[in-house]
């Protein structure tokens, strides 16, 4: 058996431990062949391939980033797509693909294993977290000790001049690495795309940190939007699965917080750093047992199926039910946070 793999999607730290797994299981176990195909679905789509064998995957456990490249090419709007798709699929002679991404990508692979007969195993991914039917995706672990990281320097040197840091991370639909990160790194102020902030509380909490002389961190998700506002966009522009280009709500929130209270405020947008460099152990290891399930999912010819971790077991569920809907912060985890607000 030849067995295809592709990473698709913002690229994330474990990417390349899960082909790692599923090339050393699928060739010392099953004696499977295997094939990369470049930048996402732009290489089933194009026929871009690349040689996948042990030696190509030999030291890239701790690398982050993927060697095989990544796009978000979105095959379901290209003239013809799946009908090339299957044509290089078999130009190829690849008998199964794994698809490694997020809700996109998996949305993709659900489609074209269940409308269109191409035989697909997901892997999900994302630093997002977002992917509902999986406790945990690889990335999100590492994004969160970055951004954590990054709040912990920012508190000395906003204490240092007593000025507001708003800490912009990403998060387009789910705040998971805000609140994550805002909890680990003692932000004064958590606001996620979940729940709309009101800027007036926002700069009560604010004030109020800066009557007992300690400078205030807000660390707010790209998608948080105001109640009496729009979500903050970097330009209009669109990428091939409709979605806009965020940045921006972290500026805006500052001149806003300078205004009405009077007191100096900066931004910091951690922006793709977060999804850069080594994956952390938690990541590595995760990643590591997804691939091994992934090429166990293809030797079962469980197609259509996405592995996915509940508690500390990875079990498969329906790529249809995994990328059915977000998965998004539950408001009493929110509530949580906000006894440490202001």
């Amino acid at each position: 058996m030849r067995v295809g793999v592709l990473t698709g999607g913002g690229d994330c730290p474990g990417l390349n431990a899960v082909i790692r797994a599923a090339v050393r299981k699928g060739v010392q176990e099953y004696g499977y062949t295997f094939t990369g195909f470049r930048d996402g679905w732009r290489g089933p789509l194009e026929g871009q391939v690349v040689p996948l064998d042990i030696p190509a995957v030999r030291g890239i456990l701790p690398r982050g980033g993927t060697i095989l490249g990544s796009s978000r090419t979105n095959p379901l709007t290209a003239v013809d797509g799946v009908r090339r798709i299957k044509e290089n699929l078999a130009k190829h002679e690849v008998d199964a693909l794994i698809a490694i991404g997020g809700e996109d990508t998996l949305g993709v692979a659900a489609r074209l294993s269940d409308e269109y007969g191409v035989p697909c195993v997901g892997v999900p991914k994302t630093i997002d977290n977002d992917l509902s039917a999986t406790d945990y995706t690889f990335g999100f672990d590492t994004a969160v000790n970055i951004a954590t990281e990054a709040i912990d320097r920012l508190h000395t040197t906003a204490e240092s001049h007593m000025r507001v840091l708003v800490v912009e991370v990403m998060g387009r639909h789910a705040g998971w690495i805000a609140l994550h990160s805002g909890l680990a790194g003692g932000a004064n102020a958590i606001l996620i795309p979940e729940q709309r902030f009101d800027v007036a509380e926002v700069c009560g909490w604010v004030e109020s940190r800066f009557k007992v002389r300690y400078a205030p961190i807000v660390v707010v998700a790209e998608g948080a939007m105001p109640k009496d506002g729009q979500m903050v966009l970097k330009d209009g522009s669109l990428d091939s699965f409709g979605h806009v280009r965020l940045s921006g709500v972290g500026e805006w929130l500052a001149k806003e917080i300078e205004r009405r209270t009077g007191k100096e405020a900066r931004t910091t947008v951690l922006g793709h750093v977060q999804r850069g460099g080594t994956p952390s152990a938690f990541d590595r290891w995760l990643a590591t047992r997804f691939g091994l399930h992934a090429i166990e999912a293809v030797r079962d010819q469980a197609y259509g199926a996405m592995v996915a971790l509940r508690g500390t077991d990875v079990v498969r569920v329906p790529l249809a039910e995994a990328t059915a809907k977000l998965k998004t912060v539950d408001p009493r985890l929110y509530a949580e946070a906000g006894v440490f607000f202001g």
